[in-house]
């Protein structure tokens, strides 16, 4: 048999299949396998919203979206060029999402007809077997007959035997697209290494799928992609909670301060707190809370107590700390909440992602009670944003809100991570004595950045008093007196705003310093929008892209550059909440475009929108 091989520039695959079809691993192993060759890469895992759903049913599907390409890309893809499809409901779902002409490779075995009655497809109907499919390529293979058939001298169960389909598949991909399997193999027995069957049926089953592409007639073509043009560097593929956990101990060893976690599990921030607790060789403490309330109180106790308090949730949570966040910014002390968002309200869509939290980090507590906030952009920009927002706390003596999301918490991407010496140090000033003209130590006499001093309880000649009720001016004592509560109002809303003064100022990340539109990102949404300035600049487009990470403060010449352009586009993935703020601050016609589904805004989106803008001057 004689095979041929294409070069591709650029491929998205989505792996499809129920919960226990292992299709997260599959697209993660080869999301390893392509970072290795030094291929650009963006990946969007797709959980299912239930916990167990029925097997094969719609809502049970689970899907992996990997993009990869030899140029440089921002997005996992609008629409794919490879499904596979383990089952009819996989199939069902994601369909309407593959490129005409796309390739289909489905496990024949899902389409009996109780998969398709699990799928609502009408009695009598198979896709597989109608017209349906014929704008696309499909693969049919008997994935668990083969997979079954290559265990058969294995002392396993079926059922044991089907769990290893996913790795058939593997196998079958690493051949197409020109792959070696030994990162896999690797992979496997650091996993198994313990349990020999379990180990060596799965590296059978990843050969079988490989050795039964290469020997089939069917399949003559192989593909490839070439390593992608990216400044030198070293790299490792990196998911947003890892990244942030990263930058949350490089930010601990920089400034010094032990870090301290108190976290109470919730969707999808949970694995900063598992990624955290691995690392206690940097003195960092991890506490796993009862409740969401006792979580952030111990950040706050720890924070006091001259740590580096750190607190993880997501949009229910953050509903939780807000009497306590308040608190913390009563006390005026460094503390950092990160707010992994999702969808809501309530319990809303725990495995999907959303923006639809700012508002909340805004606005969401009693009383006038201000909070810088911070946006991480993408996977690897966790690292950096969070960061930032450390120094931000420490040297501004102040809770700060981190804001990701399930997009980018689970998300990957190539990352260049930095080496130590490259990171500013975060300079921590701790008061250990009295002032020279101090007889008394007072807790809320201010520096020219308005900050108070951060004395650590048990100082000789610092006693001092903190609490929820409202502070004097300069000495801290209890105070009800009206003008004395509007004085602290205010200041503590000019010491937020004056951090705008010690941020850098805003720039546009692409696009003309002047033109028709200025698309405004913030948060997730950064990828999509880089990708359609491009595509539009590339097409004679006046168009420019800034992406917010200060969202309060705003860098102080936002204003300015919003004023540059006709038109100011901001895409959310909310019902318009970053543009209620623009509109209230800078008084500018703003338009927003809006997606509440769970899932991100596409590259074409964004590029038929400001088309629309254009079109309808």
């Amino acid at each position: 048999m004689i095979t041929t091989e294409e070069v591709l520039q650029d491929v998205v695959i989505k792996f499809a299949g129920d919960s226990g079809d292992g299709m997260q691993l599959t697209g993660s192993q080869f999301t390893n396998n392509t970072a290795m060759l030094g291929i650009d890469l963006a990946t969007f895992p797709d959980f299912p919203a239930e916990i167990r759903a029925p097997i094969g049913t719609l809502p049970g599907v689970s899907g992996f979206q990997l993009h990869f390409s030899s140029n440089r890309i921002f997005t996992p893809g609008d629409d794919c060029d490879v499904l596979v499809a383990m089952n009819a409901a996989a199939l069902k779902v994601n369909v309407k999402n593959l490129k005409k002409g796309g390739k289909i490779i489905v496990n024949t075995d899902g389409f009996d007809a109780r998969n398709l009655r699990l799928a609502n497809y009408p009695d009598g109907i198979n896709p597989l077997e109608d017209e349906s499919l014929t704008n696309y390529e499909v693969i049919k293979i008997d994935v668990t007959k083969l997979t079954r058939e290559a265990l058969k001298d294995f002392e396993m169960g079926t059922k044991e035997k089907d769990r290893a389909k996913n790795m058939f598949v593997l196998g079958f991909l690493y051949w197409m697209y020109n792959r070696n399997m030994d990162n896999t193999i690797n992979f496997l027995t650091e996993k198994f290494g313990k349990k020999d069957t379990i180990l060596q049926s799965n590296i059978k089953a990843l050969q079988a799928g490989y050795n039964y592409a290469d020997t089939t007639e069917t399949f003559t073509t192989r593909f490839s992609v070439e390593k992608a043009r990216m400044v030198k560097g070293n790299y490792r593929n990196i998911m947003g909670n890892q990244a942030l956990s990263y930058g949350l101990i490089a930010a601990s060893q920089k400034s010094g301060l032990q870090l301290f976690l108190g976290s109470y599990p919730i969707t999808p921030a949970s694995d900063i707190l598992h990624e955290l607790s691995k690392h206690k060789a940097f003195g960092i403490k991890t506490f796993q809370a009862e409740d969401e309330i006792a979580a952030i109180t111990s950040a706050i106790g720890a924070s006091y107590g001259g740590s580096l308090g750190v607190t993880t949730t997501s949009g229910p949570g953050m509903a939780l700390k807000a009497e306590a966040m308040g608190l913390a910014i009563m006390l005026e002390i460094p503390l950092l909440i990160i707010n992994v968002q999702r969808g809501g309200p309530s319990t809303g869509l725990p495995t999907k992602t959303e923006q639809s939290d700012l508002l909340q980090a805004y606005y969401g507590r009693n009383g006038e009670s201000p909070m810088p906030v911070i946006s991480a952009s993408t996977p690897s920009d966790c690292f950096g944003a969070v960061y930032e927002a450390v120094r931000i706390a420490v040297q501004h003596m102040t809770p700060v809100i981190l804001l990701s999301d399930g997009f980018i918490a689970n998300g990957s991407e190539p990352w260049k991570f930095p080496k130590s010496d490259d990171l500013h140090k975060i300079e921590v000033k701790f008061k250990t004595e009295l002032g020279d003209h101090e007889e008394k130590f007072q807790p809320y006499l201010r520096d020219e950045k308005l900050v108070r001093p951060w004395a650590i309880p048990g100082t000789a000649g610092l006693e001092h008093r903190v609490g929820g009720i409202e502070k004097q001016n300069i000495t801290g004592n209890v105070s009800y007196d009206p003008d004395n509560h509007q004085l602290m109002v205010k200041i503590r809303e000019e010491k937020v705003e004056k951090i705008a003064q010690f941020i850098p100022e805003q720039k546009l990340d692409n696009g003309l310093e002047k033109g028709k539109v200025l698309i405004l990102g913030w948060g997730s949404t950064y990828g999509a929008i880089k990708s359609a300035v491009n595509e539009l600049l590339a097409e004679g487009y006046e168009v420019a892209h800034a992406h917010l990470r200060y969202v309060r403060p705003f860098p102080k010449n936002l204003g300015d550059i919003l004023k540059n352009y006709e038109h100011v586009l901001i895409p959310e993935i909310n019902n318009g909440q970053l543009i209620k703020i623009i509109r209230d601050k800078f008084l500018i016609d703003a338009k927003g475009y809006n997606k509440i589904m769970g899932i991100p805004i596409t590259k074409g989106e964004i590029i038929d929108e400001v088309k629309k803008i254009i079109e309808e001057e």
